[in-house]
């Protein structure tokens, strides 16, 4: 009788611990993770660089069009490229200029096949190229680009690692996103939208996200489906400071041309970069600021 009582008091005086230190650990670890995102938005290193992710099947060379475009004015930006290959080496070519704030930087993937098992490689790799740019270029902020696929990865890459790199992402652009692959109907959510949709407490809460549909007849771009795209604000929005939906009508608007049309150059620009283009481009949007 007296073994059994000792037996459980110490059963009762584990489960006391046990509770004191989730009461305690749990409060500490979100503390712990607000002072240093407050640290990191209030010292901000002076390197910001576009981190830019393609689409599936497309190489480090996917986005030169863009960046030579985004790169007519007087002040020509950097670019460096990085492609992660399938043994966790990078292969590197390119370089960030002394004195350059502003530089592009290209994430491919040797490994850069569709596919849900895939992408969740993807962010993986990406999460080891973007610990190697922070260690050696000492950046904590940047932003974002990523076209088709690459927007998945970002997603992904955002919710499992980001932390990890003890990075701050404050505006992310994604264009023709497929958020729930090629289902066109928005009850049928695939693996990739389960996972989005679960992960998506852990998405930065200052993001600001600007998700681009490009529609040839306001159902498709040729390849991703609207409703697709358009799944993204069930991931994006409450959780994000501001998620705004934008859709890109005429030339250039088929999937593989999204990169080069002349309305999202501009918002590029104006979004991304801040240099601002003037005008105002033929879009439709939809704001959901949390």
């Amino acid at each position: 009788m007296r073994k059994k009582l000792l037996s459980n008091s110490f059963s009762i005086l584990i489960l006391v611990i046990v509770v004191a230190t989730v009461a305690v650990g749990v409060p500490a670890y979100f503390w712990t993770k607000t002072h240093v995102t407050k640290e990191r938005v209030q010292n901000r290193s002076k390197l910001y660089p576009v981190i830019l992710i393609p689409g599936s099947s497309a190489t480090e060379n996917r986005f030169d069009g863009l960046i030579g475009k985004l790169n007519t004015g007087n002040k020509k930006q950097s670019l460096l490229k990085i492609t992660v290959k399938t043994n966790n080496q990078l292969r590197i070519s390119g370089r960030i200029f002394p004195r350059d704030t502003r530089p592009f930087i290209v994430i491919a993937f040797e490994n850069n096949h569709d596919g849900y098992q895939n992408i969740q490689r993807q962010a993986k790799w990406m999460s080891i190229a973007m610990n190697y740019l922070a260690k050696k270029y000492q950046f904590n902020h940047f932003s974002g680009i990523g076209h088709s696929n690459g927007g998945l990865i970002y997603t992904l890459y955002l919710e499992k690692y980001m932390d990890q790199n003890q990075l701050l992402l404050d505006r992310l652009m994604t264009i023709g996103t497929p958020y729930n692959f090629a289902e066109t109907n928005i009850n049928q959510r695939t693996n990739i939208l389960k996972e989005l949709i679960a992960g998506r407490e852990k998405l930065p809460h200052n993001l600001t996200v600007y998700s681009i549909d490009g529609t040839t007849n306001y159902t498709t771009d040729g390849i991703v489906p609207s409703t697709s795209v358009s799944a993204g604000k069930y991931i994006f929005q409450n959780q994000v400071a501001q998620y705004t939906k934008i859709t890109v009508t005429g030339k250039d608007s088929q999937h593989s041309d999204l990169p080069q049309n002349k309305e999202i150059i501009q918002l590029i620009n104006e979004n991304i970069l801040q240099t601002g283009t003037g005008g105002s481009p033929n879009v439709t949007q939809n704001a959901a600021p949390q």
